[in-house]
């Protein structure tokens, strides 16, 4: 404890720090003004008739006070940049962006987790207290030093991100058949000249190993100072190449300005002076004054911390079965970045308990285009969607060509089948079994129908 107290309490310059908040801070708000301009708002938190919640109890707001969050969050995202009320800012932009996430699961990415995640660190380390409207307000704030753990569990996230999408990149379909990166690269192939390039299959095995190594090794390399500069030449490569091929947003810029993290306050020092000079920050004389005693509490915080973001990821490995892609147990919050591509087609039936009378279900009258995708291949969306219907239908009055009939206690069934990287589609979910008597667990869903890695 006392070897972890003086790692983690060591004085190190803020600089890389201060760099981290502004470089961060611009990206999140260039990110919120994208959601905003580009219509997404109402796309995706207004239209929707349903939600897929990860939170029972927490819903968007009516109507277009669904606008209220992402302004909030615009404002937080610009008091980081700035240092300005920091500690309001980043509680603001984290809890803001955080309740924006946890709406509706057909819009998860791994990205907005990791940027939930940095926003709550945000919200706990000293990045005000040098080149920030706080501390040019009160100049008493200023420090130059801060304890090493401030930024070292900043670039913690950041490796682990990198390390566990490695981790997950070592399987079968990956690295002995490159998908799904073949099936993707195929929509270039009527390229003039480049069409062919991009079809072939050696280039999807060439970026499938090189994105495997690269994402295991980088954290690591962008460590040591030798090979730091020629580790964020292939960090900038790795993700503009992605950025041009597959449409994964902003996620590629956040990676590219975040790991700069890495680099000595020697770097930084060069771009914060000239924005000291150019806002007129000034210095005080008693920044350089600093004396950090090790917290107990703060030691704990953060080896739970860390211990949680390297369980998490590695969950799924105690569950069974191991067929991972399939039933999609412990896929979210584990940095599975562009693993799989899954298409699904499910037809749902509502059929009433008494007189056994079927209804089959037009999807699209109840969900989005994107939340039929999503909810055909994942289970706990299917039951969340199989609930609603039953909420929908229970005690309501059907009119039909052979006259009218009332629905009561109806059971919820679905047909379901999904290909899986090219395979050919194969039974997902049976329709004997009635999925609003289905339980929620932690466990593998049981009633999947199970998957056969031959087809």
């Amino acid at each position: 404890m006392n070897r972890i107290n003086q790692y983690l309490f060591k004085e190190t310059s803020i600089l890389p720090l201060v760099g981290f908040r502004i470089i961060f801070g611009v990206l999140m708000v260039i990110g919120t003004l994208r959601f905003l301009l580009n219509g997404w708002v109402d796309q995706l938190y207004i239209q929707p008739k349903f939600y897929f919640g990860f939170i029972d109890g927490i819903s968007p707001l009516p109507g277009n006070w669904m606008y209220l969050p992402f302004n909030l969050l615009l404002i937080g995202a610009i008091g980081i940049v700035l240092g300005a009320y920091y500690r309001i800012s980043t509680l603001l932009a984290f809890i803001s962006f955080t309740y924006i996430e946890v709406l509706d699961k057909t819009n998860y990415l791994n990205h907005y987790y990791f940027v939930s995640l940095v926003l709550f660190l945000l919200c706990f380390v000293p990045a005000n207290v040098y080149l920030s409207w706080d501390s040019k307000r009160n100049p008493s704030i200023q420090k130059r030093q801060v304890p090493q753990w401030t930024i070292r569990i900043l670039q913690l996230q950041l490796g682990v991100v990198y390390f566990f999408a490695g981790v997950a990149k070592l399987n079968p379909d990956w690295l002995l058949h490159a998908q799904p990166l073949a099936i993707w690269l195929q929509a270039y192939r009527d390229l003039p000249i480049l069409g062919d390039f991009f079809a072939s299959s050696w280039l999807a095995f060439a970026f499938s190993w090189f994105g495997c190594i690269y994402d295991l090794t980088i954290p690591f390399f962008l460590l040591s100072r030798k090979t730091r500069t020629y580790a964020y030449f292939f960090v900038v490569v790795f993700h503009i190449v992605t950025w041009s091929l597959f449409p994964i947003g902003v996620f590629p810029w956040v990676m590219i300005f975040s790991t700069l993290l890495f680099f000595p306050a020697s770097f930084h020092e060069k771009w914060l002076t000239k924005i000291a000079t150019w806002t007129r920050w000034k210095e005080h004389e008693n920044s350089l004054t600093t004396h950090f005693q090790s917290n107990k509490l703060i030691t704990i915080c953060v080896v739970v911390y860390v211990f949680i973001q390297l369980v998490l990821p590695i969950r799924c490995f105690f569950q069974q079965p191991k067929t991972l892609f399939w039933h999609e147990e412990g896929m979210r919050f584990s940095w599975r970045v562009m693993l799989m591509h899954k298409e699904g087609f499910a037809t749902f039936y509502v059929r009433d308990a008494k007189s056994k009378r079927e209804l089959q279900i037009r999807n699209e009258n109840f969900l989005t285009e994107g939340q039929v995708d999503q909810m055909a291949t994942q289970p706990d969306m299917i039951k969340q969607y199989a609930d609603h219907l039953y909420e929908k239908f229970n005690d309501s009055l059907i009119q039909t060509s052979q006259g009218s009939f009332r629905i009561q206690n109806p059971s919820i069934h679905a047909e379901i089948f999904v290909s899986l990287n090219g395979r050919n589609a194969q039974l997902f979910l049976t329709k004997k079994h009635n999925l609003h008597e289905k339980k929620y667990s932690s466990n593998p869903y049981k009633w999947l129908a199970s998957y056969n890695s031959n087809l």
